[in-house]
């Protein structure tokens, strides 16, 4: 049903990918925004890029980006585009390689659509509701699925983002978490969803609608669970754009450990 807004996200977004790495192999100065976060010539390129291309196909959606004005009339639209042109910003500065580009679709308040390259390999993930998640390496699509461990679990943690409360929590299970690994971004997400990972927290407000809306339905159409810590799904295009509560992210809804 959204097999256009699908290829057009995809086109776009590994059209960003080569403007992205230009910018990152050149050198570049870094922002520090209103809220404290970086951001850098990238994102506001590839946010204009994406924005751009998608708004002269799709004239009558609305869009939530990062790098852009929040125009609260996106509210009154069936479908608003969701973007975050470098998800991972702190990663792009570190020069790590793990920052991605998410761009998701919603449609009454569910994602339905969702795209997340990583530019700085020849990997990218996408999903579609109802119709499964995938993984796309080279020229090579595959279908994943997340796996259905139970213990020896393996929790993914931000490589900037940690709070003390996930650390608590991870502590508290070490009988059936055995592994604690670190990811920059949205890979954290893909990981699971391709079934090498089991459980990944953000127990905290930090992210905004932008950081979790592509990584939802590609976690969601794998098989996982990608909830709230009270066990709510996330709905999006939403006033508040803030993730208040944070959220989880299992392979198994008896993985969600608190």
């Amino acid at each position: 049903m959204w097999n256009k807004e699908l290829e057009a996200a995809i086109e776009i977004g590994l059209k960003a990918k080569e403007k992205i790495m230009e910018i990152y192999n050149a050198g570049f100065d870094v922002e520090i925004k209103d809220d404290n976060s970086p951001v850098t010539l990238a994102d506001k390129t590839a946010d204009k890029m994406i924005r751009e291309y998608l708004e002269e196909l799709f004239p009558d959606y609305a869009f939530l980006t990062e790098e852009s004005e929040d125009d609260l009339k996106r509210r009154k639209k069936d479908y608003v585009w969701i973007v975050d042109p470098v998800d991972g910003t702190k990663d792009f500065v570190a020069k790590d390689n793990e920052f991605t580009t998410n761009i998701a679709l919603c449609y009454k308040h569910e994602i339905v659509v969702g795209v997340v390259i990583i530019p700085a390999s020849d990997e990218y993930y996408y999903a579609v509701k109802g119709e499964g998640a995938f993984k796309v390496k080279g020229n090579q699509v595959t279908k994943i699925h997340v796996n259905d461990k139970l213990t020896d679990l393996t929790v993914l943690s931000s490589r900037f983002h940690n709070c003390p409360n996930e650390l608590e929590v991870i502590e508290k299970h070490n009988d059936k978490i055995k592994f604690v690994e670190h990811f920059g971004s949205s890979i954290k997400a893909c990981k699971i969803a391709s079934g090498l990972a089991e459980i990944s927290y953000r127990l905290s407000s930090g992210t905004k609608e932008w950081d979790t809306a592509a990584i939802q339905i590609i976690v969601e159409e794998s098989g996982g669970i990608f909830v709230k810590p009270n066990g709510d799904r996330m709905t999006y295009n939403r006033e508040d754009v803030y993730n208040r509560e944070g959220y989880i992210i299992a392979n198994r809804k008896e993985n969600i450990l608190l």
